[in-house]
């Protein structure tokens, strides 16, 4: 609620958003046991979180955020991100790479009144099945207008800064031990950093944020 509040005072100036995930390591390793009889390629290697964000591709405001444990799946919580987005901001893009395609993604951001703007992989193919109206349609704006649908892809390199500024000035590692503090831990540095961004905005943008008089 806190991360979302902070990016408030942006919703005037951002129109078109970037979802991605990215890792933050803990301070923890794998057992012996885990690693040895389990999972054989993570002997020596850390334990890592993983955020998922929506980000504002103008100001790197952060709009909406999940954490979750390192192997699940970045495309299930587009969905979520875009939906929490939009009921603070008027989303009019959303940008994504090539790990977030499939058609409910695509019915998402429509649905959200949002052009997607999701990378397709190679072997992207328009079909004749029933149910895929969107998914062609897309595909063939892509295909026929690549330099257009780039030139708004390519928006997506701003969650890729977003991410370098969390962890250039907090870090990218956590220090907490449990789980909860750890998701915390995360959750904080994110919150910071929307406060960054909102102190920029101020200085960069000439914008007046109003706040709430002390009682």
């Amino acid at each position: 609620m806190m991360i979302e509040e902070s990016s408030l005072p942006l919703a005037e100036i951002e129109k078109n958003f970037a979802v991605d995930a990215s890792g933050l390591s803990t301070s923890q390793g794998f057992t012996w046991l885990h690693a040895k009889f389990t999972e054989p390629r993570l002997i020596e290697k850390r334990d890592w979180l993983k955020i998922h964000i929506c980000t504002g591709v103008k100001t790197n405001i952060i709009s909406a955020v999940e954490v979750t444990d390192r192997f699940e799946a970045d495309s299930n919580y587009f969905e979520t991100l875009v939906e929490d987005t939009v009921r603070n901001f008027e989303m009019e893009e959303v940008s994504a790479d090539k790990a977030y395609l499939s058609k409910a993604n695509l019915q998402t951001a429509v649905d959200n009144n949002a052009i997607p703007y999701i990378a397709w992989k190679a072997n992207s193919r328009a079909t004749n099945k029933e149910g895929n109206h969107l998914w062609n349609k897309l595909y063939h704006f892509y295909a026929l207008n690549q330099d257009k649908f780039l030139e708004h892809y390519h928006q997506r390199s701003n969650v890729e800064t977003t991410f370098s500024m969390i962890k250039a000035k907090f870090g990218g590692a956590l220090r907490s031990r449990n789980r909860t503090a750890q998701i915390n831990e995360a959750l904080c540095k994110v919150l910071a950093h929307n406060f960054c961004v909102l102190i920029q905005s101020m200085c960069e943008l000439k914008i007046k944020f109003g706040f709430w008089q002390e009682l």
